[in-house]
């Protein structure tokens, strides 16, 4: 990759950097490239693809709705309310 092709990746992805910061920028990039390239040689026939980290099971809690706190309770620390309900800032014209 040369710098060329960086700056143009760079107008592509919308990034801007410090031009003083290029050339670390290719070597960073260019050790990347050439780290994937590493991979690319391993030897992968006959391994199956790797769709969990874990065989491990979520045990979740059936989700079941119920009030913990009274109507009252929850508007008791409103900063505004209004009988029943919350009053805020209006969102829409």
């Amino acid at each position: 990759m040369n710098t060329e092709t960086l700056r143009g990746l760079a107008h592509l992805a919308r990034l801007e950097f410090d031009p003083a910061r290029e050339e670390q920028m290719l070597k960073d990039l260019n050790g990347i490239l050439d780290w994937v390239a590493q991979l690319e040689k391993v030897d992968t026939e006959g391994v199956a693809p790797l769709v969990h980290l874990s065989h491990e099971l979520n045990v979740l809690r059936d989700d079941v709705a119920r009030n913990t706190i009274t109507h009252q309770e929850g508007l008791k620390n409103a900063p505004r309310k209004d009988t029943d309900y919350f009053r805020v800032p209006k969102v829409l014209d």
